[in-house]
């Protein structure tokens, strides 16, 4: 009797998993990985409970390497699709619907996406400097007045102001009070704001300063109106610079696709 070649050894049912397949080469297999369990986890092929496949079977089935496989464990424990339990490896965790919310830059991948996200931001942002208005003191209103005049200096440096006007809008996050929107906005500027890519798409250096002027005249409403104290006046200034702003992106936005066109013309 000939004998068969050896298989590898998987629970019951878990053969059918498509997760258990050699991975496609990548530039970075931890992702993929991650990607690869997060959709069994999601589809509901990988219930709430079950425990995975162990390292060595990972190992075997997709090709890859022992750090490789606990990168992606710890990527799906910190994004609470899986729990670990010492000497018993990791199972899918009882409410995988319940993950933090996350933002995948990479996603991003039309003006469309970025421009869903900065109506977001500017949600938060008018509630904040209302609430900034509302609590102002000499010491919450003295980061503001700082990172404004960071601005102007930078202005006047003929740079474009990127890292300055988000301290500035980040410090009146901070001057609300609450801690979760300076919190949320340092994420959702860290990883998804174009600052710099629109900024550079304005063509010549004195459209870039008239651009930066214009921003900064509603950096100063919003910044008197806090002073003040005025909640209502704080809330629209931020909300008529943050609506314009997002004028200003798809207007830039527009005028990068015609360029485009008109290059592959």
């Amino acid at each position: 009797m000939t004998r068969q070649p050896s298989t590898l050894a998987v629970p019951l049912g878990a053969d059918k998993l498509t997760l258990l397949r050699p991975l496609r080469p990548a530039r970075n297999l931890t992702e993929e990985l991650v990607a690869r369990i997060a959709a069994e986890i999601r589809g509901g092929r990988l219930a709430p409970g079950a425990r995975l496949p162990t390292e060595q079977k990972l190992m075997a089935a997709m090709g890859v390497s022992r750090t490789v496989v606990r990168e992606a464990v710890s990527a799906l424990r910190a994004e609470g699709l899986v729990t670990t339990r010492q000497g018993s490896g990791a199972f899918v965790a009882a409410d995988a619907s319940r993950v933090p919310f996350r933002i995948d830059p990479e996603g991003l991948s039309s003006i469309e996406d970025v421009l869903e996200v900065m109506e977001l931001r500017l949600a938060i942002e008018v509630e904040a400097a209302a609430l900034a208005a509302e609590r102002m003191t000499p010491e919450s209103l003295a980061p503001i007045g700082r990172a404004l005049r960071a601005i102007e200096a930078a202005i006047d440096r003929d740079e474009s102001a990127i890292s300055e006007d988000f301290a500035f809008h980040r410090a009146i996050a901070v001057a609300s009070g609450n801690p979760r929107f300076a919190a949320l906005l340092e994420y959702l500027g860290g990883h998804v704001i174009p600052r710099q890519s629109v900024r550079v798409a304005v063509s010549t250096p004195e459209e870039q300063r008239q651009y930066l002027v214009g921003i900064q005249k509603e950096h100063g409403r919003i910044c008197e109106a806090i002073g003040t104290g005025h909640p209502a006046e704080a809330r629209k200034a931020m909300r008529t610079h943050l609506t314009r702003s997002l004028k200003r992106y798809r207007r830039l936005a527009e005028r990068q696709q015609l360029d485009v066109g008109e290059d592959k013309a």
